[in-house]
């Protein structure tokens, strides 16, 4: 057996992706196909001596998928930078389309519609005056847009004869009986019987079309965002590394290292790989993997992971984990599968086509059948067949849905909450648990000084004030916090000079003549200075000593934001618990919930586990599972949930992996954006209420049953009357959303 990757070019959704794997799995000598719709990838293993790679490739672009074998870049980042070239030209193509559709329905709307309102239109083109150069403006308006529009007819009409019809099967349906029943109008007009003029309908067709295209637009530029996620870790790990081999150093590609490489990483710089350091000592950023804001200090045989920050000290370390191996690596291949593995939410219109629309084109035919049988004419019977179709022509079926969506999501803009897709509208709504973050989600996300404390015969002004001048210049966030609350309190700092970084401890300054220490207990146990006892549950604390002295100590923690509490009794009152998840300790866990109101908590969960406990949440919870968070740590955790959230203010990485993007940074936007699902997703079930409404009531006067029982026979044009009211009241139903508050 061979497993070989293709690229695939031309998915659209979900059905795409199931469809091509169900296709190729009941092809003879494939073992099994997995297609990623997010990487555009399909993984095959095959026998070469049943089928060959060629073989396959024809059998995809058979059912219209564009379809190659994956050639991998020399690197990461170079393969990454030609998909987004590749998806950035795609888009700007189908932008260009979509304008170009707008404008012909627009000016199509205005010759069909408009002049019945008093617009102007020349007598030479008018329909009462006109009728057959006013149906054939029509047409020549309409072929552009069908033209400009062909993918509905590539991708809905093989589905629909596959068994399979999805959304693109109702448009091609719906659209094409208007579009054939048009012309059959224009050559009755040109024939002599204008009264037809009446009944055309071009603009039904073509105007649903611009507008599904529009939907098409926007669901393409998400995904490009999705993907753009993993564009932005890869670019984490710097493209150059500092390598020491045979005695001499130099700077080589990442992409080169080998385990063993002896690596040097300078303060400011990214580690290119993992390993192990094997002299210096420094504090490193590691929100990359843990997310909280403190940094950690690494020495003699501690753990590096490439891709997180050295902030002070050099540090010379032996790589052991390297390419595809590392810790980033394996984050940028959790969030690639959990997204493709993610499944996709069933759109309700995709579930009424399979039955609705075989049903319908079914119901047209028996109708035709039976009245050419009882000696009907061929213009009466082609009346009938037509009118069933286009009266239950499911335009506003196809309009329920990406209409309600549209409205929703742009009202959810203007609230500061982003949705990046019509699945993640859908399925916020019938989330029951929320999985949040500590750090940047519930609280803050950066150190506050919360106490200074001076040991007796010590004042706490001045021992602030040592503190602030040691700490100016300080690339740590609790020297920010420290020297914040020192403006804050409108201390003048002294003068301070001789100023030492001590990496992982503290620093070391001198002060109005007098040796200052500034750093963690660790910092004064090496000078032999005994630490004041310090009284904190759940704070850092940084230690002051004076001459040998120990003069205070103060304490800085990260605090809840100020609407956190309410909105997790918001969210409970809307039947959702909320549950915290971070990779601090439990003790600091225990205390922001207590603030917080969250009854449950995990501590101490690196970002592997975050995704597992997402997988468990969903596996118990009787809902689904949104997860809230905003470091680059999130973010495999983000795409494994049911609903990734990410918090406007927090790192790029977490927005564009997540689903919904809280744009103001406060928790009070997800109980703004579940409410807001809740609301489209019931306006979603009222429209295709109404498209059912409409259809089913006027499929009988459409096939004639009123008629053969001595009632009236339902003209075309009635049908085409009341296929438009459908799909008025469906949108005029959605724009409703806009009041939401």
């Amino acid at each position: 057996m061979t497993t070989k990757v293709y690229r695939i070019t031309g998915m659209h959704c979900a059905a795409c992706s199931t469809g091509i794997e169900k296709y190729l799995s009941r092809q003879s000598g494939i073992s099994s196909v997995a297609v990623n719709l997010i990487t555009e990838k399909m993984t095959v293993t095959f026998d070469e001596a049943v089928i060959s790679s060629d073989e396959i490739i024809a059998l995809v672009v058979r059912i219209m998928y564009g379809c190659e074998e994956y050639v991998p870049a020399a690197s990461a980042a170079e393969e990454n930078r030609k998909k987004a070239e590749e998806s950035r030209k795609e888009l700007a193509l189908q932008k260009r389309r979509v304008i170009l559709s707008l404008f012909f329905a627009a000016a199509l709307l205005y010759v069909s519609m408009l002049h019945m309102l008093g617009a102007p239109l020349p007598a030479a083109l008018a329909m009462r005056t006109a009728p057959l150069a006013h149906a054939l403006l029509q047409f020549v308006l309409t072929v552009p847009i069908l033209i400009l529009g062909r993918q509905f007819y590539v991708s809905g009409l093989p589905a629909l004869l596959r068994g399979r019809p999805n959304m693109d099967s109702l448009v091609a349906v719906g659209t094409a009986a208007a579009f054939f029943y048009s012309i059959y109008v224009t050559v009755s007009v040109a024939r002599g019987n204008v009264e037809m003029i009446h009944s055309i309908c071009f603009e039904s067709s073509s105007i649903v079309v611009a507008l599904v295209m529009l939907g098409k637009f926007l669901e393409s530029r998400s995904k490009q965002h999705t993907s753009d996620a993993i564009d932005k870790l890869v670019q984490l790990a710097p493209e150059t590394a500092r390598v020491t081999r045979y005695g001499e150093t130099a700077e080589i590609p990442a992409s080169e290292l080998r385990e063993g490489d002896i690596v040097t990483v300078l303060p400011g710089e990214r580690f290119p790989c993992d390993g192990v350091v094997t002299s210096g000592t420094s504090s490193v950023d590691l929100s990359m993997l843990t997310g909280e804001s403190v940094p950690v200090a690494v020495g003699t045989d501690s753990a590096v992971t490439g891709g997180s920050i050295n902030l002070e000290g050099m540090i010379v370390f032996t790589a052991t984990k390297t390419g595809a191996d590392t810790a980033l690596s394996q984050i940028i291949r959790m969030v690639e599968d959990a997204q493709g593995k993610k499944a996709p939410i069933s759109r309700l219109a995709d579930k009424v086509a399979t039955y609705f629309v075989p049903a319908v084109i079914a119901i047209a035919l028996i109708a035709a059948a039976i009245w050419a049988l009882c000696g009907e004419s061929f213009a009466f019977v082609l009346n009938i067949f037509v009118s069933v179709l286009v009266i239950a022509c499911p335009c506003s079926l196809g309009l329920a849905t990406p209409t309600a969506i549209m409205v929703g999501t742009g009202r959810g803009a203007e609230l500061k909450v982003l949705f990046k897709s019509g699945e993640a509208l859908q399925a916020l709504s019938g989330v029951s648990t929320a999985l949040l973050d500590k750090t940047g989600t519930v609280t803050e996300g950066k150190l506050t000084v919360q106490a200074v404390m001076a040991a007796e015969d010590s004042d706490a002004e001045m021992l602030l004030a040592y503190a602030a001048a040691a700490e100016t210049g300080s690339p740590h966030p609790i020297a920010d916090a420290i020297i914040a609350h020192a403006a804050a309190q409108n201390i003048s700092l002294p003068a301070v000079s001789d100023v030492q970084t001590l990496p992982g401890r503290g620093i070391s300054a001198e002060i109005e003549g007098k040796r200052v220490l500034c750093g963690n207990a660790a910092l004064l146990k090496e000078h032999g200075i005994a630490c004041i006892d310090a009284d904190t549950e759940d704070a850092t604390v940084i230690y002051v000593a004076l001459e040998g002295n120990c003069i205070g100590c103060i304490t800085a923690r990260d605090t809840i934001k100020a609407d956190s509490a309410a909105s997790v009794a918001s969210l409970a009152a809307l039947g959702i618990q909320s549950v915290m998840i971070t990779g601090d300790n439990e003790r600091t866990a225990a205390a922001i919930c207590r603030e917080a109101g969250i009854a449950n908590y995990k501590a101490g969960v690196m970002p592997d586990e975050k995704a597992d406990a997402v997988a468990s949440y969903r596996s118990a919870a009787n809902g689904g599972v949104c997860m809230v968070g905003d470091g680059i740590n999130d973010a495999p955790a983000l795409a494994a949930a049911d609903v990734g959230i990410a918090i406007g203010t927090g790192t790029d990485v977490a927005i564009e992996s997540a689903d919904v993007v809280l744009i103001g940074g406060e928790l009070t936007g997800l109980v703004t954006a579940v409410r807001l699902s809740k609301a489209v997703i019931r306006n979603i079930r009222q429209n295709l209420f109404w498209a059912f409404f409409y259809n089913c009531c006027g499929i009988p006067f459409a096939a004639g049953v009123f008629y053969a029982l001595g009632g009236p026979l339902l003209p075309a044009m009635f049908a085409g009357a009341c296929m438009a009211l459908s799909s008025i009241t469906v949108v005029t139903n959605a724009l409703r959303l806009k009041r939401f508050k």
